[in-house]
């Protein structure tokens, strides 16, 4: 486990992790399972008493206990304008319905794409999060969006300690509106098409 050098209240210091080679598919059911034990740490609101960055970009935390609320109030509404995406709205209008069944905050990284997990020592280890209490189909839709190696393998071993909710599958989009957003925000209208893309698969 990286050793923590130092710490104050704008820098952690760890010590490095060894670059390794692809993960297999044993170790990536592990980070799976690892993933799910940080979820169930749980947090005490969705948000956090310290602002956030996904980037460059702030982030508000807020803190709500709603996540629907919360979610469309702190991560879609902010970003909704520059995206121009009137079917984002529309998914705003109706969060409380796709957001499917009520679950407690789980403490989040936030960003966790797949560049932000380093595989070593025979298992995944998350750096550079955007920690929050969050709900914890976002961090598995990050993963997807952006190809984690043996994604069928992280959700087994999440799955086997912590099962979603029914119709998780479904709700990926709502929780991928978010980073894509925030990539229409960074990069430009190259993003626009999949940000509406997941809007219209959720009110279809």
């Amino acid at each position: 486990m990286p050793e923590v050098l130092g710490a104050d209240a704008t820098a952690l210091v760890i010590s490095m992790v060894p670059a390794g080679g692809p993960p297999s598919r044993a170790e990536a059911f592990r980070f799976g399972s690892d993933l799910a034990r940080l979820h169930l740490a749980g947090a005490e609101s969705f948000g956090a008493p310290w602002p956030g960055y996904i980037a460059s970009l702030p982030l508000d935390n807020t803190q709500g206990d709603s996540w629907p609320r919360w979610y469309a109030e702190r991560r879609l509404l902010p970003f909704v304008d520059q995206a121009d995406a009137p079917a984002v709205r529309a998914v705003i209008d109706r969060i409380e319905d796709l957001a499917g069944p009520a679950e407690p905050p789980a403490r989040i990284h936030g960003d966790c794409w797949s560049g932000n997990v380093l595989w070593s020592g025979g298992r995944g280890w998350l750096i550079d999060p955007a920690a929050h209490g969050g709900h914890r189909e976002t961090d598995l839709a990050m993963l997807a969006l952006f190809g984690a190696p043996h994604l069928d393998a992280i959700l087994a071993g999440y799955q086997d300690v912590a099962p979603l909710a029914p119709g998780w599958q479904l709700r990926i989009p709502l929780h991928q509106l978010h980073p894509l957003l925030v990539h229409a925000r960074l990069f430009g209208a190259s993003y626009q098409r999949a940000v509406t893309a997941a809007a219209r698969a959720l009110l279809h």
